[in-house]
């Protein structure tokens, strides 16, 4: 994978996990970074930043027009 840049920050580690999950399927490959005890201590990650959610440098403006069709369809 090519440079990574931050494409959100959650809250929580199943949130970027779904939104990875939609990203994947639209052939974005990206990777969630967060110190958070590998899930078992998310609180750690929220107080540390949260849950990145990152993604290529060759992906981002595709990511960024997937992540905001996802969330706007969240909205209806």
């Amino acid at each position: 994978m090519a440079e990574l840049i931050k494409l959100k920050v959650f809250a929580y580690r199943h949130e970027a996990e779904m939104i990875k999950g939609l990203l994947e399927k639209e052939g974005i490959k990206c990777v969630i970074m967060a110190d958070d005890v590998g899930g078992y201590r998310p609180d750690v990650a929220l107080a540390r930043g949260g849950v990145g959610l990152f993604v290529g440098k060759d992906d981002i403006l595709k990511a960024k027009e997937a992540l905001q069709i996802f969330e706007s369809e969240d909205e209806v």
